[in-house]
Formats: structure tokens, C-alpha cells, sequence
């Protein structure tokens, strides 16, 4: 990870990702591991696990633009040679569904770190190379959400990235159809309501909203070891909102934001402020200039020290929509706040 080719996501190399994988990658390296390969087993599984919680947790507290260093040099330095390690078959399969998840996670700092090319360029290689472990483990839950971080990011990247980002959403939720968690279901389907709806499929969206719904109601267990498993009531009424927005229903999206930060509540930082600074942007669409200020001051207060091109994007945004309000005493004050954040 040390190169400086200046990298590009694009829609070949994300659409590449789902050919298939070398499925026979583990029984391979169990039968032909070199003689001085290190030995690996439950504790070295164990340890990639608690690392990815632990770098996880402060990237979604503080943003995927701290400690993202962190997680490349423990993938790079102690990971790499457990990977080229001795183990069992049934070992290999439990350590590359782990190091699956790290490196999902890498690929979720450098999408939240910079929106330059060389930033979502190497975001677009981890999810991928996170589909490709994930699936030579077996294990269908992860290569299905790494396929749902290709289709975020695609969703991200911009229009002439949308008919990619809606076709990976059709494949992650085609890949996870076995699975019988509802929190899973509804994770992946939310995903492809929200790639429909920015592909201006608004029946698809509609009905794949519904069904992740439907599902998102009937989760009671709680959350079990992956992301897709913690996808919340909260998270999914945050997703739901933005939905809503994108098809012009003001008043649902403001519903489901609401819900989100009162009812369901949110419990990463990160999250909260995303929740705060679209929220803001619709008071201001429906005329609210007092709710769009109240949100936004809260916006702000709750934005400092994350460090996400999310939270920048929310910020230069919000010094646009406030420009035409400078005769306003408070709107300027905050655009001025803004003007701070983004160019710290």
C-alpha cells in the first residue's frame, strides 16, 4: 500500500468484482503451505476479530479519516503472513472470513478519508478484495456486504455511476437470499430501494423500502458479529429518510430522520451528524429557515473532531444553501462555522 499510482474507482473495475472467485484459494494453501509458514489458529482469528471492533468503533465514532493507517499496517504487517500461514481448512475459512472484514473496513476509511481519486480508487480495491475473501470463506452474509460497499460507493461517485450501483445492489441482495436474519434483510434491501431511487426507478425503490421494512420490523435477536447484523431500527429509519427525500416526500423524509435521533436513537457520532445535516437541508426545503438553523447549529456543535467527507460534503453544502440568507444575523454566523470546518 505503499505505491503512489494515483487510483480511479470506476464502474469496470467495481462490475469486475463479480466474477467469480477462486473458491479452491483455502484448500490450496492448506495443502501446499511452504515449509517455514507460520503456524495459525483460533488465537490469531480471535485477534484479527477484536482489531476490527476495536479500529471499527473509532471509525465510526470519529470517521473513517482517523487510524485508517492503523488498520493497512496490521492487514499489511501481521495479517499478510497468517493469510500465507498452516492452518486447518476450517481455520483458513474463519481467518479470511475475519481479514474480510478488515479489509472491508480499509476500503470504508478510504471512501470516508478523501474523495480524490487515489482515496475511492483503493476503497473500490479493498471491497472488492473483501468480496473475494468472503466468498473463498463461504461465507455469504460478508460477500454480500462487500458487494453492498461497492454499490454505496458507486451510489456516491455520481449519476453516470448509478445503473452499476443499482445492478451490485441487485447481486448483494441476490447473494444473500439464504440468509434468514431480518436485520440482513433489510440492510440489503434498503441498499437497492436507495440505488432505485437515485436511478429513478421509483417502483423498485417503493418496493424494496417495503420489503426491508417488513423485515426491519420483525428484527428482535440481537445483533450478532457482522455489519450487516447490527443494521438497526435506527439506522434503517436514517436510510428510509434519505429515500424519501430522494423522491421528492418531504414530509416522509423529515419523519424518518426524526425517528432516527428521537425515537430510535443513534449511538456513533458520525451517524448522528450525518442524521443532523440532512435533516437540516430539509427544514430549508420546506421553507423552515429557523428549524434548518436550529439543526444545523447542532449539526456543527456535533461535527467537530470527525474527520469524514461525508460530514465536509454536509458542511460546503450548507455554506451554499446559507449564501442567500447573509442578511439573516444567525444564518451568517453559521455559514461562517461552516467556512471553518471545511477549511480545517
Amino acid at each position: 500500500m505503499q505505491r503512489r499510482t494515483i487510483l480511479a474507482a470506476t464502474s469496470g473495475y467495481a462490475l469486475s468484482a463479480l466474477a467469480l472467485p477462486d473458491l479452491d484459494s483455502i484448500t490450496r494453501r492448506v495443502t501446499s503451505a511452504p515449509a517455514g509458514a507460520v503456524r495459525v489458529g483460533k488465537g490469531e482469528v480471535a485477534a484479527v476479530k477484536q482489531m476490527v471492533k476495536a479500529l471499527g468503533d473509532a471509525a465510526a465514532e470519529l470517521g473513517g479519516g482517523h487510524a485508517r493507517h492503523l488498520a493497512v499496517r496490521y492487514l499489511t504487517d501481521d495479517v499478510a503472513p497468517w493469510l500465507n500461514g498452516k492452518y486447518t481448512e476450517a481455520t483458513g475459512r474463519e481467518l479470511f472470513a475475519a481479514t474480510s472484514q478488515l479489509v472491508h473496513l480499509a476500503g470504508w476509511m478510504a471512501q470516508d478519508e478523501g474523495n480524490d481519486p487515489e482515496h475511492q480508487g483503493r476503497a473500490q480495491q479493498y471491497y472488492a478484495h473483501a468480496y473475494r475473501l468472503a466468498a473463498e470463506a463461504e461465507d455469504p452474509e460478508l460477500a454480500a456486504t462487500a458487494l453492498r460497499g461497492l454499490a454505496v460507493q458507486a451510489m456516491d461517485l455520481g449519476p453516470k455511476h448509478h445503473a452499476v450501483a443499482l445492478r451490485l445492489s441487485e447481486k448483494c441482495v441476490e447473494y444473500g437470499k439464504d440468509i434468514s436474519d431480518p436485520r440482513v434483510i433489510a440492510y440489503y434491501t434498503i441498499t437497492l430501494a436507495d440505488a432505485a431511487a437515485l436511478d429513478g426507478d421509483r417502483r423498485l425503490a417503493t418496493h424494496s423500502l417495503t420489503s426491508s421494512q417488513t423485515a426491519i420490523e420483525r428484527a428482535t435477536s440481537g445483533p450478532g458479529e457482522s455489519w450487516a447484523s447490527h443494521f438497526s431500527q435506527g439506522r434503517w429509519a436514517y436510510t428510509a429518510g434519505m429515500i424519501h427525500a430522494r423522491m421528492g416526500d418531504l414530509d416522509g423524509a423529515e419523519e424518518h430522520l426524526r425517528q432516527a435521533l428521537e425515537i430510535h436513537g443513534l449511538d456513533r457520532r458520525r451517524t448522528r451528524v450525518g442524521v443532523l445535516g440532512h435533516l437540516g437541508e430539509i427544514h430549508l426545503r420546506r421553507g423552515d429557515l429557523d428549524g434548518a438553523l436550529s439543526t444545523w447549529t447542532e449539526f456543527l456543535d456535533c461535527a467537530e473532531g470527525v474527520r469524514s467527507v461525508k460530514v465536509i460534503d454536509t458542511a460546503h453544502t450548507m455554506q451554499v444553501r446559507l449564501e442567500r440568507y447573509k442578511t439573516v444575523a444567525e444564518a451568517e454566523q453559521l455559514r461562517q462555522r461552516a467556512v471553518r470546518l471545511t477549511s480545517g
